[in-house]
C-alpha cells in the first residue's frame, strides 16, 4: 500500500511537469493560429482615428485578405518608435507604421525592424525609398514638404523665410510642435538645421518669443491652429488641400519660402520578431497597393507613394516648393 502510494504520488508529480510542457506547446499553437487572422500596427492618432486612412484601409485589407487589423494609438512617430524599443525582446506590433526619413539614422540602429522589401516595389514613385534609407527596414506610403501654414484673413502678413519668423510681429503667433514626440517637430529641427548649420541653435533661440506652445502632436497643434489660437502652424505643403476639400475655402495656405523645404516621407516597416510576419509583410504590400493609396489624398492630405494614383482636384493649387537636400 506505501509502495503504490509511492508510485501514485511519483506518477503525478512526472504528470505535472510533462503535462503542462505538452499543454504548452498546443495551448501556443493555437495562440499563433489566432494571431495569423489578425496584424497589430503601431501608428499614430491622425492615421488610425475616425478621419484618417486607417479605419478604411483597414477595411479593405480585411476584406482582401480575411485578415484583421488592430491599430495601436501610439502618439506620433517618436514615440510609436520609444514604444518599439521597451518591448524589442518581446514584440506586440508586427508593424510600425508613421516613422519618417528624419528616424531613418535612429531607426535602424533600433535593430527593432526586420529588412522586407515588397513583392510590389516598382510602384513606388522614383527616389521615396532612398529617403528612407534605401534598405528597406521602411516602405514608403505618402509623402509631402513640410511648410508653415498662414491663415490669410487672420491680419497677420504672410513670412517668406525662416528668419521672417523672429520678427517681433510673430510674437506668440506660430504653434510648433516638440521634436521629442512628434516627427513634424523634429522635421521642423531638421528644417532649421539644414538652413542654419551650426546657428541653428542661436536660431531657436531668437525664435522662442514667437512660440505660442510645442504642442505634443500634428493632431493637438493643428487643431489650435484652425480654432484660432495662432495664426501659423508647422504642417505641410499639401495641408490646404483638406480645406478646400471640405469648402472652408482658400484661407489657409501653405507657405514657400525662400530658405527652400524639407520633405517628409512616411514609411511602414516589419517588426523583427513580429508574431505574424506573414500577415505584416501582407499589409505593407497592400498599404502601397492603388486600393489602399486611393485613400491616402482624402484623409492624411499627403501625397501617395504609389506613382499611379490620380489626385484629387483639391491637390490642383499645390504647388512643389525647393527641396533641400
Amino acid at each position: 500500500m506505501k509502495k503504490s502510494h509511492t508510485l501514485i504520488v511519483l506518477s503525478i508529480f512526472i504528470f505535472t511537469l510533462v503535462c503542462p510542457m505538452l499543454m504548452g506547446c498546443k495551448k501556443s499553437s493555437k495562440v499563433d493560429a489566432a494571431r495569423l487572422n489578425e496584424v497589430i500596427v503601431y501608428t499614430y492618432d491622425s492615421f488610425c482615428g475616425e478621419w484618417g486612412s486607417g479605419p478604411e484601409i483597414a477595411r479593405l485589407f480585411e476584406a482582401k485578405t480575411g485578415i484583421k487589423v488592430t491599430f495601436i494609438d501610439c502618439g506620433d512617430g517618436v514615440q510609436i518608435l520609444s514604444k518599439a524599443l521597451i518591448e524589442k525582446n518581446d514584440p506586440y506590433a508586427d508593424v510600425l507604421l508613421g516613422l519618417d526619413n528624419n528616424l531613418t539614422e535612429k531607426a535602424g540602429e533600433s535593430g527593432v525592424f526586420e529588412k522586407f522589401k515588397p513583392s510590389n516595389a516598382s510602384v513606388l514613385a522614383d527616389g521615396l525609398e532612398e529617403e528612407l534609407g534605401g534598405n528597406w527596414i521602411m516602405t514608403p506610403y505618402d509623402y509631402s514638404p513640410f511648410a508653415i501654414i498662414w491663415n490669410s484673413l487672420s491680419g497677420i502678413p504672410a513670412p517668406a523665410c525662416l528668419e521672417d519668423l523672429t520678427k517681433d510681429i510673430y510674437k506668440k503667433k506660430l504653434i510648433l510642435m516638440d521634436a521629442r514626440t512628434s516627427t513634424p517637430g523634429l522635421g521642423f529641427e531638421t528644417w532649421v538645421n539644414k538652413v542654419y548649420g551650426d546657428k541653428a541653435a542661436d536660431y531657436m533661440k531668437r525664435l522662442e518669443s514667437s512660440i505660442l506652445t510645442m504642442a505634443p502632436g500634428w493632431s493637438v497643434g493643428y487643431g489650435m491652429f484652425t480654432d484660432g489660437e495662432a495664426p501659423l502652424v508647422i504642417s505641410y505643403t499639401t495641408s490646404p488641400a483638406y480645406h478646400i476639400e471640405y469648402g472652408e475655402g482658400d484661407q489657409y495656405k501653405a507657405l514657400t519660402f525662400s530658405d527652400g523645404h524639407v520633405m517628409q516621407v512616411e514609411g511602414a516597416g516589419l517588426v523583427k520578431g513580429a508574431k505574424n510576419p506573414g500577415g505584416a509583410k501582407k499589409f505593407i504590400e497592400f498599404l502601397i497597393s492603388e486600393s489602399a493609396q486611393n485613400v491616402i489624398p482624402g484623409t492624411q492630405w499627403m501625397f501617395p507613394s504609389n506613382k499611379n494614383v490620380v489626385l484629387p482636384a483639391s491637390y490642383d493649387t499645390i504647388e512643389m516648393p525647393k527641396i533641400l537636400k
